[in-house]
Parts: structure tokens; sequence; C-alpha cells
């Protein structure tokens, strides 16, 4: 397993002892159980696309499944985004252009290729078969099959390899390796960061609202401004070391910000839908002030977690123990293999005849538990092993 290479949760790297960075391991582990709940609360009640879907009609649980899933989608990818980037450039400096590109193309288009010809069909079929009740064979299904550029969850390494490809060409095209900024933002700098963001989204977002995808690629644009700026903020901060530099308290204030932001903004946001009437779509975006609303929450949300959860976890847990190496070391393949998992259990507590909040109790812990099971598993295979 190669040194200095976290990058998640695309690659089977880890960082090492020596550069005290075990932290962002264990936030690694904690981002990709995100990741299956995320579309585990999908699956059952928050607004979202998935293979299957069941909602709940309980408005006491859609809310708060609601507000999980917002929560996640203002941080989560982006955080992957800035984690991948913040690696790539040592990455790059050690390996050298070809060897680099190679690397991706293997780690990353490998798995790529592997989900949407062999692994995206399974998984459509088995919501077709057992999600609709449509009895046909799998030969039968893959005849009409169509849809064969599918990248699904991998839309992310999709994204992640463009970005590496884009960086490694600007690098070839730069004579001297670019100043470095070693010095960390200020609190001021974050926030102007943030509402830059939600300005960016905003404005992208009257002509690609959340909820547009790019096909075949599966791009949200929508949310893009976000992984692009935290995907070249990674980079800059692992020219300047910040991860090195930034400060425990800095962090613990931007973790009160956050609770501000749940507790009390979203709940006025949520008010002014209920007051004003006003449908989901207009905070989607298409240029509703509803939207610049909700960007502006969302992002400033997004960046305060990412900033409280880097110096926290730096500080306080910066330790690994057996259990949370190995689950570190199956995060990639979680990623890859959860969907299987998820809908399988989906297919399993499918005839339950209980409300589809209730599932979400059981459902939810065992695809996490199912997902890195699998994933351990895989990674006894040599061939597996060597991509993921």
């Amino acid at each position: 397993m190669e040194t200095q290479t976290v990058v998640s949760p695309p690659t089977n790297g880890s960082s090492t002892q020596a550069g005290k960075i075990l932290y962002i391991d264990n936030l690694k582990v904690v981002l990709t159980i995100l990741v299956i709940l995320h579309h585990t609360f999908i699956t059952y009640g928050a607004p979202g696309g998935w293979y299957y879907s069941e909602k709940t009609t309980l408005t006491a649980a859609s809310i708060p499944m609601t507000l999980f899933v917002a929560i996640n989608q203002s941080f989560f990818m982006g955080f992957f985004f800035f984690i991948s980037a913040y690696f790539t450039e040592s990455s790059y400096q050690k390996k050298g252009a070809a060897r680099f590109i190679a690397d991706r193309l293997k780690r990353l288009g490998i798995p790529l290729i592997f989900y949407s010809f062999l692994f995206s069909p399974v998984l459509s079929y088995l919501v077709y078969r057992f999600g609709k009740g449509n009895d046909i064979t799998y030969l039968q299904y893959l005849g009409g099959f169509h849809s064969w550029i599918d990248f699904g969850v991998l839309w992310f390494v999709a994204a992640l390899l463009l970005f590496s490809l884009l960086y490694a060409r600007i690098m070839l095209l730069i004579k001297s390796r670019p100043l470095s900024l070693g010095q960390v933002p200020g609190v001021l700098t974050i926030v102007l960061f943030a509402l830059t963001l939600a300005l960016g989204s905003y404005l992208v977002r009257c002509v690609f609202p959340v909820g547009w995808v790019l096909s075949p690629v599966g791009f949200q644009l929508g949310h893009f401004v976000q992984y692009i700026a935290l995907f070249a903020l990674g980079i800059v901060a692992s020219r300047g070391q910040w991860l090195s530099k930034l400060r425990y308290k800095m962090s613990k204030g931007f973790a009160v910000m956050v609770l501000v932001m749940i507790v009390v903004v979203f709940p006025v946001i949520y008010y002014v839908k209920v007051a004003t009437n006003s449908p989901v779509e207009t905070f989607n975006g298409n240029g509703y002030w509803q939207s610049l609303m909700y960007a502006c929450w969302e992002q400033f949300t997004g960046i305060f977690i990412i900033t409280a959860l880097l110096g926290i976890a730096k500080q306080k847990w910066n330790g690994q123990s057996v259990l949370m190496k190995k689950l570190s070391r199956a995060a990639f393949g979680v990623y890859i293999f959860h969907p299987l998992v998820l809908i399988s259990l989906s297919m399993l507590f499918k005839t339950w005849g209980v409300d589809p909040a209730v599932k979400l109790l059981f459902v939810a812990p065992l695809a996490v538990f199912g997902s890195f099971i699998l994933a351990h598993l895989l990674l006894k295979i040599p061939g597996v092993k060597a991509v993921i």
C-alpha cells in the first residue's frame, strides 16, 4: 500500500503514521458511512433520486430525513473532492506526469468500466425484477437493456478522474511550480469563500437546477461549483500544508456556527417555505429567490462543517485502531458496492407491511454493516485488491 495517497474514496491509499494524518482516514470512514445512509434515507422518504424508493407519508419522519440529506449534500461530496485533491499534489510530484496519469487511469478508470458495463445492469435488473415484479430472466432483461454508459454512484470517480487529468495537463503546461499559500485562511476569508460558492451555485442553478443531471455521466451541475472550488482549494491547501496549521480553536468556533445553521437557520427556511407556500422546486434553482436563500444556507453550512471536522478530528481523532484501519482500507470498495447491498436489503424488506420510515431503522444499519463486510471480503481477491 503506497503512502501519502489518501484519495477518498477512490483509491486504496492510506495516510502514514509519520505524517500524523490518520484522522483523514478516520474521516474517510465517516464520510463513506454517510454516503450509505444518504442513499438509504432517499430510499425511504428523503427527496432525491435512487434506484429504488418507498417514500414515507409521515411528515414527522420526512422532515428529519430531508434535513439529514440536506446537511450531507452541503458538504460530504465536496469534502471528498477536497481530501482527494490535497493528496493529488504530493502524488503528482512523487510520481511524475506519466506515472500519475497511468495510476489514475488504473484506479479510477477500471472501476468506472466495471460499474457501467457489468455492475449497473445487475443493479437495474434487481429493481426491475424484484422491485417492480417483472418476471423475466437476467438474459432476457439484457436483451432490452440500453443504458450501458451509467456510472451511477461512481459519477464522483468520473469527475475526479476528469479533474485529475486536467490538473496533470495544467502542471505540464506550467514551467515552474506555483508559489504556495502557507497561511491558513482566517474566519472572514472562509466566510467570504462560502458566500462566493453560494452566489456561484445560485447563478449556475439558474440554468442547471438541482436535480438536473448531465447524461450519461451523472453530473448534477448545480453542485459542481462547490466540487470544482474545493478540488482546487485542496491543491492550494496541500502546497501550503494547511492541515498541519489548522487551529483547533477556530474549528470549534465553526462547529458552533454549524449548530446555528442547522438548529436556527434551517427551521427559518422551512417556515418561509410554509408561509409563502413555496414548492420545493423554487429552492432548486431557475432564478427564484428561494434558491438563493437555500444556496446560501447550503454553502455556509457545508464549508463550516468541513472546517470544523478537519480541526476537531486533527486534535481529537488522530489515532487509529486496528478496526478503523480495516474500515478505512475498505472504504472505496464500500463506495462502489454499497448499492448492491442496499438494493438487496430493500428488496428483502419490500413486502414488510410497515411504514417505510420503520424499514429505514432496520435497513440503514444492515446496509452499513453489510457493505463493509462485502468490501472486506472482496479485498481478499488479488485482482480486486490491486485496483481498490
